[in-house]
């Protein structure tokens, strides 16, 4: 496929922080690999993170430091773009304007459907990155990492009907360094034996501070390591706490895969950093550090996927709390352990960029020369563990039901490719007007995050050689997380709440 040119608006200060950059900054290494041109506009950006795009040879494109226009927008974080957003979207068009993109990605709160309508004309595809479901988009991809229990009704009205929703932790977009050091970590249990202290790069209320007050208080026999940025305004404070009570301080660290490894349990705020803990298996004390973090972390308190103070509680008495109750092991810390391992399988960033890079999804009826390649994947031990029979099949009988499923229209078997290149297996068992939808992607084929377009696809594929039937029903294990979220997304309504989990789909 030919190179995609892709840009990215986004900003980074110390009233924002570097999450929303650091995001992005991820996204684009995942799509620079594919062979995507990436630039990045923003407004004053601190020269470490200039350094990084340079490091990586992006284009950078800045915007006026500040032209503020009081009163214009109703946003609750317009201040944070530093001007209007009219104003806004014509100097970005004057940066960017005399090219043609082929996505627009646009991660910033002060940004709503206004603005990216009048940069429509330069992109031929808009993503856009939020947690806030505070304001309306136009745009065709939306990305929301965080956890929510009504996840699937926040942005009901809020973006146009085709765009395609990602949502949850199963798309958090972590750096490489995550997902590598993920295969050496296993779920926590016993003393706790090594903390590990972070709250974002700017940490604008020196909560980095408050954590180490009260571990010095308490003087607990245990390694603590301190992690800030170099942003942090009160570095030097931090940095003396840290000599006279011999704990380890990095600043702006590129070992914090490293470090949440060797952790036993992490004191840290809501917002990105959380998927890494997830992904790692840390356990953690979480603080919100902003008021768009309460939500997400009461949701995750309420599902016992992390410690946090309920929420008249001040932090430091909840922290003095549950720090004291460390040489007890802390209740439930091995059980959350485990959850959140399983919660974001580090992944997310391929997923996003497969999505982006990757051209349609043809859809095929398998022939004979499919059924070894169809043997292979059915009998692998990932598609295994989420099939309804997880015995391995033998080749006689395979080769038996294949002959029968064949090219056969009537109950088709189907292969989705990208480029001629199979993508995955989709198998529709037909009734009358009901037919039975069973899927699964090409493993280990680097393929995460075609599920969506592989079964939109093959639904497409149904309406127009069966047009008479009228709805889709699937069954699913209830551990099965990535099929439930398949799914879900694709408007599938949960009809038994069994195991398997039945799912039926209108058509």
């Amino acid at each position: 496929m030919a190179s995609q040119r892709i840009a990215f608006r986004t900003d980074a200060n110390s009233e924002i922080g570097t999450g929303h950059f650091m995001r992005c900054l991820t996204l684009a290494d995942a799509l620079k690999k594919q062979g995507s041109d990436i630039c990045f506009v923003a407004r004053g950006i601190p020269e470490h993170l200039l350094q990084m795009l340079h490091e990586r040879n992006f284009a950078f494109h800045a915007l006026p430091e500040s032209v503020r226009v009081e009163g214009v927008d109703e946003l609750a974080h317009s201040k944070w773009l530093k001007t209007s957003q009219h104003l806004d979207a014509v100097h970005t068009l004057e940066k960017l304007g005399h090219h043609k993109f082929d996505w627009l990605i646009v991660d910033h709160y002060a940004i709503d459907q206004r603005w990216e309508s009048t940069l429509r004309v330069i992109a031929n595809r808009l993503m856009v990155i939020d947690d806030l479901a505070d304001r309306s988009h136009d745009c065709d991809v939306l990305l929301d990492q965080n956890y929510y229990r009504d996840a699937q009704s926040r942005y009901v009205s809020k973006v146009p009907a085709h765009c395609q929703m990602l949502l949850g932790p199963a798309y958090a977009l972590l750096r490489k360094e995550f997902t590598e050091m993920r295969k050496h970590v296993m779920p926590r249990m016993g003393e706790v034996r090594r903390v590990l202290v972070f709250f974002g790069g700017v940490d604008a209320e020196n909560l980095t501070g408050m954590a180490l007050k009260a571990l010095i208080e308490l003087n607990l026999d245990i390694h603590v390591d301190v992690v800030i940025g170099q942003q942090h305004p009160k570095i030097q404070e931090i940095e003396s706490l840290c000599k006279t009570h011999f704990f380890a301080c990095h600043v702006q660290t590129k070992q914090m895969a490293h470090l949440m490894a060797q952790a036993d349990l992490a004191i840290g705020a809501g917002g990105a950093s959380i998927w890494e803990r997830f992904c790692m298996g840390l356990p953690s004390i979480c603080i919100s550090t902003a008021d768009n973090q309460r939500q997400q972390i009461a949701d995750l308190q309420f599902e016992d996927l992390v410690f946090a103070p309920k929420q008249k509680m001040p932090a430091i008495e909840f922290l003095n709390q549950v720090l004291r109750e460390l040489k007890s092991g802390l209740n439930f810390r091995a059980e959350m352990s485990e959850k959140i391992y399983q919660l974001v399988d580090g992944h997310g960033v391929v997923k996003v960029s497969n999505l982006i890079f990757s051209g349609d999804i043809t859809m095929r009826l398998a022939d004979k020369l499919d059924s070894k390649n169809i043997f292979t994947w059915r009998n692998h031990p990932t598609i295994r563990s989420k099939s309804l029979s997880a015995d391995e099949i033998q080749w006689v009988a395979h080769e038996k039901w294949f002959d029968q499923r064949c090219g056969q229209l009537h109950n088709p078997l189907l292969i989705g490719e990208i480029d001629k290149k199979p993508v995955g297996v989709v198998r529709f068992d037909i009734t009358e007007t009901l037919a039975e939808v069973s899927i699964y992607l090409v493993p280990e084929s680097g393929n995460h995050g075609h599920g969506r377009k592989l079964l939109g696809a093959a639904e497409d594929w149904l309406k127009t050689h069966h047009p008479h039937v009228d709805a889709l029903h699937a069954k699913v294990l209830q551990q099965n997380e990535s099929s439930k979220r398949l799914f879900a997304n694709l408007n599938y309504i949960k009809h038994v709440d069994a195991d398997p989990i039945e799912f039926v789909k209108k058509l």
